[in-house]
């Protein structure tokens, strides 16, 4: 069989011929590599140049190998924090024609190092704790989007510094697997074999004497189970809430943002009784709003005002009449986000008088008055309703914030 690389950029087969694919990965001479620090692996594994891309080369069994290669691009496509996939090389042989492993080829996660390279200098208990939650937040989010990896660990995950805590990245698909949504047995088989690799790569540290005396492996191996369960119940538990309540479900949303997720649909119905409401939210990672936004409803956003602006959206689907979903006989949601633009939306922004909003845009000021009313049914311990904060704002908030932008006068 000849070379062949499968790449997912036109321009990388090109740059992948110029390295020595008829060498073992582990003879590969120095020239073609660079000096960055490696995890413990199943496989050989090492960092090369392509043109001006740092990558990591895996060597691993053909199948294994294009497998691991359309997970990889599969969790890319979904936004999952993972290494980039950028090429798989197959029949590689060497110099005499014997078959040489096949080649996975990804990019370097610049500015993250495997766990074993923190602990050259003893990591303080206290940054044990936020490589738990990095580890637990990613596991989280794996299984939100239906991914069962099957080998948890921190052998099998990088980390990067992000603004005083850290962020974990999968860099090891090859047991993993997609699914519409991953079983309860899946979930639980993760976390158990999660609790156990930790605790034994923490074993093997304490026995290098790399370990914080006061760190408990098999502790610590505990702790990214509970991490994962609290954090996995406030993602997914139903809420019931008094009717009339509305902002109780806002308060949720809130905390939801605060842990970096994104509330991407609602379900909320009211009981027979009419006294409380069951709120089931749906939720994804960040950056997923400003396109659903704009696919719904024409309006171009930023981020945050685009997730404050779709959280009203669906609570206002919830109440309207011919909001069905799952019903063929209801109203497509984009047939309600349209009504919603016209009928709520742009009547809103329109009671804000021109000369009082200065140069914030329609979504802008609509994302003010949210907050406002936000702000008045918290301190009234009920909705107070949109009408009544947009009076108060125009008459109470946007009058003194003019005054703040006037200049100075002598």
């Amino acid at each position: 069989m000849a070379l062949q690389i499968n790449a997912t950029n036109p321009e990388h087969p090109a740059l992948l011929l110029a390295l020595p694919w008829h060498l073992p990965l582990e003879e590969w001479p120095e020239e073609y590599l660079v000096p960055l620090p490696r995890g413990i692996s199943r496989h050989v594994v090492r960092y090369a140049r392509a043109g001006d891309e740092v990558i990591a080369v895996k060597e691993l069994a053909q199948r294994p190998a294009l497998r691991e290669y359309e997970l990889l691009r599969d969790l890319d496509r979904i936004g999952i924090p993972a290494v980039d996939p950028l090429a798989v090389v197959t029949g590689r042989t060497d110099r005499t024609g014997e078959p040489l492993e096949s080649v996975l080829v990804t990019r370097h996660l610049g500015g993250s190092m495997p766990y074993r390279s923190m602990f050259e200098t003893t990591l303080r208990p206290a940054t044990m704790h936020r490589l738990m939650d990095a580890l637990a937040v990613l596991l989280v989010r794996l299984h939100l989007a239906g991914f069962a990896w099957g080998d948890c660990s921190l052998s099998n995950t990088l980390f990067r510094r992000d603004a005083g805590a850290y962020a974990a990245y999968l860099v090891d698909a090859e047991t993993g697997d997609l699914h519409p949504e991953p079983s309860v047995g899946q979930r639980q088989y993760d976390l158990e074999l999660a609790r156990v690799n930790i605790s034994g790569e923490l074993l093997d540290l304490e026995a290098s004497g790399a370990l914080h005396p006061s760190v408990d492996p098999i502790d610590f191996g505990a702790e990214i189970c509970a991490r994962y369960q609290g954090l996995w119940e406030e993602l997914t538990r139903t809420s019931v809430y008094p009717a009339g309540k509305y902002h109780y479900i806002e308060r949720r949303i809130r905390r939801l943002n605060a842990l970096g997720f994104d509330v991407a649909e609602m379900q909320i119905e009211h009981a027979s009784n009419g006294d409380t409401v069951t709120f089931v939210p749906k939720v994804v990672d960040a950056g997923h709003h400003q396109r659903q936004l704009l696919r719904l409803t024409g309006l171009d956003a930023e981020e945050n005002q685009a997730r404050r602006l779709l959280n009203d959206l669906e609570s206002w689907m919830a109440t309207q009449a011919d909001y069905a979903p799952g019903d063929p006989l209801g109203a497509r949601p984009e047939v309600l986000a349209h009504r919603w633009v016209r009928e709520v939306f742009r009547p809103t922004v329109r009671a804000v008088p021109p000369e009082l909003r200065g140069a914030m845009d329609p979504a802008e000021i609509y994302h003010e008055l949210l907050e406002h009313r936000w702000y008045l049914s918290e301190r009234a311990q009920h909705d107070i309703g949109l009408d009544t904060a947009v009076e108060d704002y125009i008459r109470n908030v946007l009058p003194r914030a003019r005054e703040t932008l006037q200049p100075a006068t002598d």
